[in-house]
């Protein structure tokens, strides 16, 4: 391990301070700390005890930038400083979360912790389990029962008729997407008591795979929105010192921009990573005014590729292509989204998909054969999934897109799905669960020798 795990006491023992039972909101990567904020807001807000164990993956100015802008920084409690590739992140996680634990055993002994994790990065699917291994007790999972679904991908062949099929047939679980997400949300699942599902979908996936939607006669699965929404909002009303049509004036003078974001694993395989950037190429080239926003694992791809070149070239000769590096504020991207200059994000993320549900001024494209946010398809038709088959089928289908009016004003009039005050609806739940078992053996949940609430207890 490069570096070892940090441990904030003066910040822990002034939430301790407050009550026996305490919150521990786990951060990781750039989605967490715009969707576990609202969570910490209102902890803050009901005075409830809560600091926040950060992983340490993103922790320089561009992507842990989110620290900051979210007034995350000072209120961390533990860093594990996590470092490396997936093994080596699972591995430090797994053993940091350990000494974390037994620290917390030491010297708070009659405090009951609860970690809550987020979504489906590497943190949600192994800090559940480390801190169960650790001490025998669950989590709990902020946006869990995320499961990749697909339609009938055969339809392809003819755009119109896909697009109707997308919003009208019956989707397939499709779990090998995105890789190493799915696996994420999904072990982290088996780790949780409490299940914070974003819709009614969400929470069927969970009951399904047979996690209990009661215990003891209360709720496991609350379906509570997503805490997306909250930011949102909070970033809608926020006055920049900075616009981001200040620093990229081009975006403004023009208008009915597509703005691509690609980082799935999947998509940066050869195939279907070539046939994103030709896909680039083919918008620019026809006149589509594109902004290409390289990310970390982009500018991977491009190079391991060589296609970095043909990018760059792409920029110089095309006066409607913008390279830029990736949006250092998130209120910068929901500023260009709701501004009404972006016609359509192309994507492969997954909260973009939530976010853009929200954003009716901006299209959701999403670049990718199966989502496992697939209810913005099927049930809010504010999405559709572009797959990347080649380059000359990504361009048709958004030329279908830009030009049928009538499917645009269906999918930005789509249902919104993903409620209100999510943030709030977590911990209202949350502050009436202080008396309960983190911990479940079957005989208790059936009724038989059930025990008394344990303390924190190290096992």
């Amino acid at each position: 391990m490069d570096k070892d795990a940090q441990i904030f006491d003066d910040r822990i023992a002034k939430q301790a301070e407050k009550g026996d039972f305490v919150l521990a909101v786990v951060t990781s990567t750039k989605p967490d700390f715009y969707k576990q904020a609202p969570v910490i807001e209102s902890a803050e807000s009901f005075d409830a005890p809560c600091f926040v164990m950060h992983t340490g993956q993103h922790h320089d100015d561009l992507l842990g930038h989110g620290l900051k802008e979210y007034s995350i920084e000072n209120k961390i409690g533990a860093n594990l400083n996590i470092r490396g590739g997936l093994s080596q992140k699972t591995a430090e996680i797994v053993l940091k979360v350990e000494k974390v634990a037994k620290h917390l055993e030491k010297n708070y002994p009659d405090k009951k912790v609860l970690p809550i994790v987020h979504g489906d990065t590497m943190a949600a699917g192994i800090v559940p389990q480390a801190w169960m291994f650790a001490t025998n007790q669950k989590t709990a999972h902020n946006e869990a029962g995320l499961r990749g679904m697909a339609p009938d991908m055969k339809k392809h062949g003819n755009i119109p008729e896909f697009v109707n099929h997308q919003f009208n047939s019956e989707w397939s679980i499709e779990r090998n997407e995105p890789f190493p997400e799915q696996f994420n949300t999904f072990v982290g699942s088996a780790a949780s008591q409490y299940f914070f599902a974003p819709t009614e979908l969400n929470k069927s996936h969970l009951i399904n795979e047979g996690y209990h939607e009661e215990s003891g006669g209360r709720n496991n699965i609350p379906v509570v929105g997503n805490s997306v929404v909250d930011s949102i909002e909070k970033k809608t009303n926020q006055k920049l010192e900075e616009s981001i049509f200040d620093i990229y004036p081009i975006l403004e003078e023009r208008d009915d921009w597509i703005r691509i974001d690609i980082h799935r694993r999947a998509n940066l395989q050869p195939g279907r990573f070539q046939a994103i950037i030709q896909a680039i190429v083919e918008l620019v080239e026809e006149g589509y005014n594109v902004n290409f926003v390289e990310m970390n694992a982009t500018k991977k791809a491009l190079e391991a590729y060589d296609l970095r070149q043909k990018i760059e070239n792409l920029d110089k000769r095309h006066d409607n292509f913008l390279f830029t590096g990736l949006w250092k504020k998130h209120a910068h991207v929901y500023e260009f989204l709701k501004s009404g200059q972006c016609f359509a994000e192309l994507t492969d993320s997954g909260s973009m998909q939530e976010e853009l549900n929200h954003i009716e001024e901006t299209l959701c494209l999403t670049a990718r054969f199966n989502t496992d946010r697939p209810e913005t398809v099927f049930e809010a038709n504010t999405n559709l999934l572009v797959p990347p088959i080649s380059g000359k089928y990504m361009k048709e289908m958004v030329n279908h897109i830009y030009n049928s009016p009538e499917l645009q004003k269906k999918m930005r009039n789509g249902k919104k799905l993903y409620g209100s005050e999510v943030g709030t609806k977590i911990m209202n739940f949350l502050i009436q669960q202080y008396d309960r078992d983190l911990f479940e053996w079957t005989s208790d949940r059936q009724g038989f020798h059930r025990k008394k609430m344990t303390k924190f207890k190290y096992l």
